[in-house]
């Protein structure tokens, strides 16, 4: 069965679906994007997700391209298309296609893609029972990293260069030398006193949506935490390290910089977050 996008208004085989040259996103990355996880066939957190695609558009002044409500069901009828009962559907708004200009165009529809594709049932999971390696970067981004835009590419070298080190994952540093956050994940520590830590979302990170719902696994157990910010030090003689995004979820940290964490395994905090994650989350219905 061939793969199936939707590309402003229509639903194409995904080897065709294609979007105009002087689209916004390619010409100037004018636009912003979402990605949900979909597991056991729903989709997980939409509507924290929508909110926060909300949130973008709005910063950028970029309009809506179709009612939410509309865009909730074509998600859904995307990942149905597709047949995915887990992966991802990830969805992006472009300001849209307009002659080459820095300036907004005017009159200008707001460009919709959405796609989907399968991840093998349990292939994170898997995962995190060896854990991933982390290296740390200097942060060397814009200032709106608060906004979910499609302008990544230092993102993109900051993986590389974990890629190329034998990492998973790279940890932005800003001038303090304090962790911001992960290439395209949050960063979270387990201090030695079994306190839990994460950097402040008001600023220098994006608030990303499983750290929000994570949140509400950390109250659900019980767990001491602190929002505040710590630095790449701390993170290596911390007893556990993770980080949290809708791709990975919850997945364990066994080295920074080469340096293991604690004895280099998995931790029992991030173990236990992950296995109460999907119970805590919204689950909408995919099809």
């Amino acid at each position: 069965m061939p793969r199936i996008a939707y590309v402003n208004g229509r639903y194409l085989r995904h080897a065709e679906a294609a979007v105009h040259v002087e689209d916004r996103g390619y010409q100037f990355a004018d636009g912003v994007y979402e990605v949900c996880e979909v597991a056991r066939g729903y989709i997980i957190d939409m509507p924290r997700h929508l909110d926060r695609l909300a949130r973008s558009l709005k910063e950028l002044s970029i309009g809506w391209p179709v009612h939410r409500n509309v865009l909730e069901l074509i998600l859904r009828e995307v990942v149905r298309r597709n047949r995915v009962t887990d992966g991802l559907v990830y969805v992006q708004v472009t300001r849209g296609v307009a002659s080459r200009d820095f300036t907004f165009p005017e009159g200008v529809r707001p460009a919709l893609v959405v796609t989907a594709r399968k991840v093998p049932a349990g292939s994170q999971a898997k995962r995190a029972e060896t854990g991933i390696k982390v290296v740390t970067t200097p942060d060397n981004r814009w200032d709106r990293v608060d906004i979910k835009t499609v302008g990544l590419l230092p993102n993109v070298l900051a993986k590389q260069k974990a890629k190329e080190a034998g990492a998973q994952e790279a940890w932005f540093v800003d001038g303090d030398g304090m962790v911001t956050e992960g290439g395209s994940s949050n960063a979270w520590i387990v201090t030695r006193d079994g306190v839990l830590v994460t950097r402040p979302a008001e600023h220098g990170i994006l608030r990303g949506v499983t750290r929000t719902t994570l949140l509400d696994v950390v109250a659900k157990l019980g767990l001491k935490f602190e929002e505040r910010r710590f630095t790449v030090e701390e993170a290596k003689s911390a007893r556990e390290a993770f980080i949290s995004s809708a791709t990975t979820i919850v997945m364990p940290v066994i080295a920074i910089d080469g340096q293991p964490i604690a004895n280099g395994h998995p931790g029992s905090v991030a173990l236990s977050l992950r296995r109460a994650f999907f119970d805590v989350a919204e689950k909408t219905k995919a099809c």
